[in-house]
C-alpha cells in the first residue's frame, strides 16, 4: 500500500501519517516527488484493517494498493524517475555517466594512471576491484584492504570518486570506509543478507543483474536494499547467460526500455563483461546510450595485455578515447549529454 499525499501537504502532516502507519506495525517509507510525496507501507505484519485511519488524516489524498512484488523500485511508487548522485556523480538525469577503469587493482602505479587517463577521455567515476569473486579459487582473488588504500591514492590523485565490489558482509563496514558506492556483482544478487545490510549502510549501490536472475527478481532483489532505507540504487545490465557461447554473455539491451517503465530507478550498462571481447565493447556501449542508458561502467586497462583479471575484455587508453567521442555523438542525437 501507499498513502498518497494531497499536493502542499505539510511536512507535519506527512510525520503524522508515519506515526500512525508505525502504530499500525508498519515500516513507512517516505518518498518524495516533484508534486507530491507518498508514504510507502512495508510489513507484513502491518494492521491492514487499520489502514483505512489514514485516509482520515490532514493532507492525506488516498491510499493505493501496489500490485508488483517490489513496492519502493515500483513505477507505482514514484512516477518519475530518480537521480541517484554520488560525491557528485548522478545517475538518471541528462547527464550520462561513464565509469571506467581496470577489473582490479593490481597496484599503485597501475592504477593512478588508469584514474588519470580515464579522467582525462571524460570519465566521471573510477572503478577497480579490491576484492575480486572468481569462479576458481585459485585465481587472482584481490589485494584486499591493500586494493582498496590504493583507491583511495587513485580518488586523491584525480578527484574521481571510486565504486568498488563487496563480497562478504563481514567486509561492509571496511569498504564504506574507502569507497563512494558499493558494488553488488552478479554472484551476488540472491546474497540477501549481504543486501540487507546494505540497505542499512547509508551509501549508493550499485546492484549488478545474476547471470540468471528475471528483471522482477532483479527487482525484487533491489527491493532488500530499498526497504532497509537505502533509496540510493543504481541498476546494472551486464549480460546472462544463454546458450550462445560467441561472447562472454548475452547483454539484454532490453532492460533498459523494461526497466525504465517498470522501476523508477537509473539503470546503466556493463558492456565490458557482457561482450567477454574488447572488438565488441564499443558496439555494444554505442547502442546502450541509443537505447536510454543512464551511464555505463566500462573495464579500462593501461596495459590490457598484461592484466591481471579480464584482460581480454577491456579497452586500451586510446580506444577509450575513441570510444567516448562516439558515445558523445550518439548522446546528443538522443537530447542527453556526457
Amino acid at each position: 500500500m501507499i498513502v498518497v499525499m494531497k499536493m502542499g501537504a505539510t511536512e507535519e502532516e506527512l510525520r503524522l501519517v508515519c506515526k500512525k502507519a508505525e502504530e499500525l506495525d508498519f515500516h513507512p517509507h517516505v518518498i518524495y516527488g516533484k508534486e507530491r510525496n507518498v508514504v510507502g507501507l512495508i510489513g507484513i505484519s502491518g494492521n491492514k484493517e487499520g489502514i483505512g485511519s489514514l485516509e482520515e488524516l490532514p493532507g492525506v489524498d488516498r491510499i493505493v494498493p501496489i500490485s508488483k512484488p517490489y513496492k519502493l523500485a515500483s513505477r507505482e511508487v514514484k512516477r518519475e524517475a530518480s537521480v541517484v548522485e554520488v560525491a557528485g556523480v548522478k545517475f538518471g538525469g541528462e547527464e550520462i555517466a561513464i565509469i571506467a577503469g581496470p577489473c582490479s587493482v593490481e597496484s599503485e602505479a597501475q592504477m593512478v594512471k588508469a584514474a588519470e587517463q580515464v579522467k582525462s577521455a571524460g570519465a566521471k567515476m573510477l572503478r577497480g576491484g579490491a576484492f575480486k569473486p572468481r569462479t576458481s579459487p585459485y585465481a587472482f582473488q584481490g589485494l584486499g584492504e591493500e586494493g582498496l588504500k590504493i583507491l583511495a591514492k587513485a580518488r586523491e590523485a584525480t578527484g574521481l570518486p571510486i565504486v568498488t565490489e563487496v563480497v562478504n558482509p563481514k567486509d561492509i563496514d571496511l569498504v564504506y570506509k574507502y569507497s563512494d558506492m558499493f558494488q553488488v556483482g552478479a554472484r551476488n544478487i540472491q546474497n540477501f543478507a549481504l543486501l540487507s545490510l546494505l540497505g542499512q549502510a547509508q551509501k549508493p549501490v550499485l546492484l549488478k543483474r545474476g547471470l540468471a536472475t528475471t528483471i522482477d527478481e532483479f527487482l525484487m532483489a533491489t527491493e532488500y536494499i530499498l526497504s532497509e532505507g537505502n533509496r540510493d540504487v543504481v541498476l546494472c545490465e551486464r549480460g546472462i547467460r544463454t546458450f550462445e557461447t560467441s561472447t562472454r554473455n548475452t547483454l539484454d539491451i532490453s532492460s533498459i526500455p523494461v526497466v525504465k517503465t517498470k522501476s523508477h530507478l537509473p539503470i546503466i550498462i556493463d558492456p565490458s563483461h557482457a561482450a567477454g571481447h574488447v572488438q565488441y565493447v564499443p558496439a555494444l556501449s554505442r547502442a546502450a546510450i541509443a537505447c536510454g542508458a543512464d551511464g555505463l561502467i566500462i573495464e579500462v586497462h593501461p596495459d590490457p595485455e598484461n592484466a591481471l583479471c579480464d584482460g581480454a575484455q577491456s579497452l586500451n587508453p586510446a580506444q577509450f578515447v575513441t570510444l567516448m567521442n562516439e558515445m558523445r555523438a550518439i548522446a546528443r542525437a538522443v537530447g542527453r549529454y556526457i
